[in-house]
């Protein structure tokens, strides 16, 4: 049989069973139904080998449960679509020392873009996820999409091998704010004036004929966190603390974004009894209190009224941002202090009654106000176990992030690993590369 024919009649069988299955189960753990099913065979053992599960032939029989044949067979075909290449022999067993397959991971490239309100990062990895090139620069949101976009393909070009001929093979970017998640357009991101509803996704799939994905920069910190823990099925939530506030659901290992990209935007929960105005027209927010830009405002204040203490000393030296904060508050700042434990009180309290309500097994603190360590992480553990049910706190860990500042370029890249090789590998593996057409939702 041909490989044309096989990836026909295969399709037919792959779609019928993949309607059987979870959206985000991935290759690796599909039930083969039939195992004369030769394209979710093919489909699988690259993922097997892109994975790492299982990289040698009796590996990969013992996986999947094929016979010698059709597993050589099912490698050949891969390895002739470009999929994968063998490798160096492993160790043998008694026998002959079985050669090991690795997966074609520098056919292609990965961008990705991970905007914050005040900053902009933007990195170049294989297809294995290892970051080859990375850049930052400085960068207001609220100039607007396109002096944003134009900056980004800029700082794209600087990191992007113009010499060679690799194909990108995806792109991600992370935006402060909701995302209606198949459209790629933002959905009233309250950072983002000008940005409601524009188009993002097009001027880069133009450019660089490639898939786009569009996404809340905390999800892209959930996926990299679960990464890190190596937790395919975390229930987990991330909490970052920047200018604003936001968090990312994670459950059984699967981003949460809601019905229309709102969910875990908790910085606009109305606080009890509070009057304060939040920068996004409304009073009494969560992160009007708690928010980067609302403890810089505080400290302003106080500064202001007189405060002597080492946060006015740091702060004629350079402006005053929530970093800065954190670092007076580690040395004994009392009013850096104050704010640290203001912060840790509200967000505490909105994110126990996540806790009751979603259970998750890790809370995960990030952004800037990582920065402030154990004084931080003490008082908003001790409000969320005040907080919340005894049996959804049992076993529950809370902590606070690495603080790397590459934390979303890594997420990204697990957001177009996922999407290329988990839901949409079957729409394009026939062409031997993604394209917008076959790998986003329209």
């Amino acid at each position: 049989m041909s490989f044309s024919t096989l990836v026909l009649v295969g399709t037919c069988h792959f779609i019928r069973d993949m309607q059987e299955l979870p959206v985000m189960a991935t290759m690796s753990t599909l039930h083969f139904g039939a195992q004369t099913d030769e394209v979710t065979s093919l489909l699988r053992i690259v993922n097997l080998v892109r994975t790492g599960e299982a990289t040698t032939r009796p590996e990969i029989g013992k996986v999947t449960g094929l016979g010698r044949g059709v597993v050589t067979q099912r490698i050949d075909q891969a390895i002739q679509y470009g999929f994968l290449r063998d490798s160096d022999f492993a160790a043998s067993s008694g026998g002959r020392a079985p050669r090991t397959l690795r997966f074609h991971s520098e056919q292609g490239v990965l961008i990705i873009c991970a905007l914050s309100a005040q900053r902009i990062r933007v990195g170049v990895t294989d297809l294995d996820g290892n970051l080859q090139k990375h850049a930052q620069r400085k960068w207001d949101i609220a100039q607007g999409p396109e002096k944003t976009i134009k900056e980004l393909f800029k700082q794209i070009d600087t990191i992007l091998d113009q010499d060679t001929a690799t194909a990108v093979w995806g792109v991600v970017i992370g935006i402060p704010g909701p995302v209606d998640f198949e459209s790629g357009r933002p959905a009233a991101p309250p950072l983002m004036p000008g940005w409601n509803g524009y188009d993002i996704r097009t001027p880069f799939e133009q450019r660089f004929d490639s898939p786009v994905w569009v996404d809340n920069d905390v999800n892209l910190l959930t996926l990299g966190e679960r990464a890190r823990r190596r937790d395919a099925n975390a229930d987990l939530i991330y909490c970052k603390i920047g200018s604003g506030i936001g968090a990312g659901l994670l459950s059984k290992g699967s981003i949460h974004r809601g019905a229309n990209g709102a969910a875990g935007d908790i910085g606009h929960v109305r606080l009890p009894d509070s009057t304060t105005p939040c920068r996004c027209g409304k009073i009494g927010c969560l992160e009007a209190a708690g928010g980067g830009w609302a403890l810089v405002r505080d400290a302003q204040q106080a500064i202001d009224a007189g405060s002597d203490g080492p946060l006015a000393t740091l702060a004629k030296k350079q402006p005053v941002t929530l970093e800065l904060i954190s670092i007076a508050a580690q040395a004994g700042d009392p009013d850096a202090i104050a704010l640290i434990q203001q912060s840790a009180s509200v967000a505490g309290e909105a994110v126990s009654t996540l806790v009751n309500l979603f259970n998750p097994g890790v809370i995960v603190f990030g952004g800037a106000i990582a920065s402030a360590g154990e004084l931080f992480l003490a008082d908003v553990r001790q409000r969320i176990y005040e907080r919340s049910m005894p049996l959804a706190t049992r076993d529950i860990t809370i902590t606070l992030s690495v603080n790397d500042e590459l934390e979303p370029l890594h997420g990204g890249v697990e957001l177009a690993l996922e999407q290329l090789f988990d839901v949409t590998f079957p729409r394009w593996f026939a062409d031997g590369r993604p394209s917008p057409e076959r790998s986003t939702v329209r």
